[in-house]
């Protein structure tokens, strides 16, 4: 029985490959929308390396410190990795999904309303689907390593670290892509609050809005499903 959480949680991240992959099957075929859909995800995956960068000495020191705490040792330290380790992932293959979901439904909304509702749906599932697969097959591992439930706060204290972060993280750069494009839009330009071109000046700030609502919502998700599987 202790296996089946396992499964459970391989069957979901097979469902969201099987999601992930039919959506990149759909073809965008305006080439302006396309191209504005690689700038917001090489922003993207540039900020998500950088900050990945920067937490993974972070988690290092972090590792070393439980390590030597009276009381916790190897075991909550191991357990403090893997919990960062599968928040990283739910993090950044949510956002990786949610980039390449943002042009596509477009694309569906052109074909019609209950197109893009189902790729939209599917770009937000793969998401879920992650949290939900990623944080069964951590919780269950552990357990089935170490038999104590008390050790799994360090798996807990290991994905709320890099949520933290990222919640963090993602608030800045959104506030600063909202200024620069403020800047460039109303006082470079000289163009009115309301005047639809201001827009044209505003990718920056998609790509910051994508990553606050979707980095930094996928790691809080994992860190809420693993304390609520805490006895």
């Amino acid at each position: 029985m202790l296996y089946l959480p396992i499964l459970a949680g391989f069957a979901a991240i097979v469902l969201a490959w099987r999601l992930f992959d039919r959506m990149l099957n759909i073809k965008v075929e305006n080439e302006k929308m396309k191209k504005i859909s690689d700038y917001i995800y090489k922003g993207t995956m540039a900020y998500l390396y950088r900050q990945y960068k920067g937490l993974s000495l972070f988690v290092v020191i972090m590792f070393f410190l439980l390590l030597f705490v009276p009381g916790l040792g190897i075991r909550v330290s191991v357990c403090y990795i893997a919990g960062s380790l599968l928040s990283v992932m739910a993090g950044y293959f949510g956002m990786k999904a949610a980039t390449k979901a943002n042009v596509r439904t477009a694309q569906a909304a052109m074909i019609g309303q209950k197109e893009a509702l189902n790729t939209a749906f599917s770009g937000g599932a793969i998401m879920g689907l992650l949290v939900i697969g990623l944080g069964s097959i951590g919780i269950t591992s552990l357990y089935i390593i170490f038999k104590d439930t008390t050790i799994l706060i360090g798996f807990a204290l290991g994905a709320s670290s890099i949520a933290l972060f990222c919640r963090v993280g993602g608030g800045i750069f959104t506030k600063a892509a909202d200024v620069g494009a403020d800047l460039v839009g109303k006082v470079e330009k000289g163009i009115p609050e309301d005047d639809p071109f201001l827009y044209k000046y505003y990718p920056p700030f998609i790509k910051a809005s994508l990553i606050i609502f979707m980095d930094s919502t996928a790691s809080p998700l994992l860190i809420t499903f693993i304390i609520l599987s805490l006895p």
